[in-house]
């Protein structure tokens, strides 16, 4: 279950000091307005948050390209990580939309696939 970043990074920097390696977390990358992702992540999952708007980028100040209600078939591509939140890009099958979703609205809490650009 992802959670937001800030409350997770100290359990993995604690792991990290008694492990013979490193784990490393994503750097903040996240998508600009505009910015699309491949499909990474080979799931596709049927739930998410009522009403939970679908980005043109990975910020609340970036338009909404449509919005995803709880039933609706949704095909995550991959996650990115923007200030204390992941967000997932997907494509809502139901209505053939793709944008960038808050994974804390997700009820699933989105793709486990980093994007990595």
């Amino acid at each position: 279950m992802k959670r937001r970043l800030a409350a997770v990074l100290p359990a993995i920097a604690a792991v990290a000091v008694c492990l013979p390696f490193t784990l490393s977390t994503p750097a903040v990358a996240a998508a600009s307005c505009g910015k699309t992702a491949a499909d990474k992540d080979g799931s596709a999952w049927n739930a998410t948050a009522s009403g939970a708007n679908e980005r043109s980028g990975s910020s609340t100040g970036c338009a909404s390209n449509g919005i995803a209600y709880s039933g609706h078939r949704l095909d995550y591509h991959c996650y990115t990580v923007a200030g204390d939140y992941t967000w997932t890009y997907l494509r809502n099958d139901s209505t053939g939309t793709s944008g960038w979703v808050r994974d804390d609205l997700l009820s699933d809490y989105g793709s486990s696939v980093y994007c990595g650009f």
